[in-house]
């Protein structure tokens, strides 16, 4: 199976793991990736706050480079997995906006292509008797809660990933890779990643909620699928002890690299050795649960 796969920008900075474990879990799974040739920002950041045309047309950008390849594009991002989201729904239901990125582009584009979550083709046309059977080590009953964060299952009508309420995607991963999929109401709580510049204060707050919720649930370690997420809810568990004394330890471990691990890949190899908080405790379980 082949895909086109936009990796975006974090990918060459704070989410370096996250892409090494992707692109590291693919080929294992028999999917093939190519990235469109000199992709660019698709306006995850700020661009949609200052100018919303301005970010419709940085993901179109993308997305007519994938449409000349006839590929669908997967990201696994989740920040940039609804920009793209959001400008193909613009673009295919506002004539207005199309006529305005196609400007912007030089060129026309309809919205058309396809956008899938990594996740998402997993589940999906994968399915989970072949990723079951591709698995060397298991989890070993690790006690995983899956923190889907704001993005990818909202909003519902133009995700249309999942339940936007109770996703459970991740969870029959980590069903499937012999982890124990917590049930917990926190699952699509906001992390307050997007204001960690601007107002740290609520961030600390709402990072600790999470946490805590994930914590008082028996939860081991959280599994994600969004860089801003990911690095929030690790870096910040320092933040929360200087101001609120609470002490977590709570690894905040990618999808990919748990599923990379239960296809018998190194911790190194994975990016797993980049994150604060240490998953050293948490990754015992695989070392020692060899699937038979």
């Amino acid at each position: 199976m082949k895909y086109a796969y936009y990796p975006g920008c974090s990918a060459e900075s704070t989410a370096r793991d996250l892409y090494r474990s992707t692109v590291a879990v693919a080929p294992a799974l028999g999917i093939a990736f190519a990235e469109p040739e000199a992709w660019s920002c698709c306006g995850t950041t700020m661009a949609h706050q200052v100018d919303h045309d301005l970010s419709l047309s940085l993901a179109a950008a993308n997305l007519l480079k994938v449409k000349d390849m006839g590929l669908d594009m997967v990201v696994s991002c989740a920040s940039c997995y609804s920009r793209m989201k959001i400008a193909n729904h613009e673009i295919s239901t506002n004539p207005l906006k199309r006529k305005i990125v196609s400007a912007a582009l030089g060129r026309d584009y309809d919205g058309a292509v396809k956008v899938r979550h990594f996740v998402e083709i997993v589940i999906e046309d994968i399915g989970l008797p072949a990723f079951k059977k591709a698995l060397t080590h298991s989890l070993g009953g690790l006690k995983v809660a899956s923190y889907y964060g704001c993005l990818m299952v909202r909003p519902p009508e133009i995700a249309g990933f999942d339940d936007p309420e109770n996703p459970v995607y991740m969870d029959k991963l980590i069903t499937a890779m012999g982890g124990v999929a917590l049930d917990w109401p926190h699952k699509v709580e906001c992390c307050g990643g997007s204001l960690t510049l601007t107002r740290s204060d609520l961030v600390v707050r709402l990072s600790e909620s999470v946490l805590a919720m994930a914590r008082d649930s028996g939860a081991e370690c959280l599994a994600v699928a969004c860089p801003m997420c990911q690095i929030n809810l690790d870096m910040r568990q320092d933040d929360i002890f200087r101001t609120l004394g609470r002490r977590y330890n709570m690894p905040i471990i990618y999808i990919s690299q748990l599923m990379g691990l239960c296809l018998g890949m190194s911790e190194e190899a994975l990016g797993l050795d980049k994150l604060i908080v240490s998953p050293k405790e948490a990754m015992n379980h695989v070392r020692s649960s060899v699937r038979s």
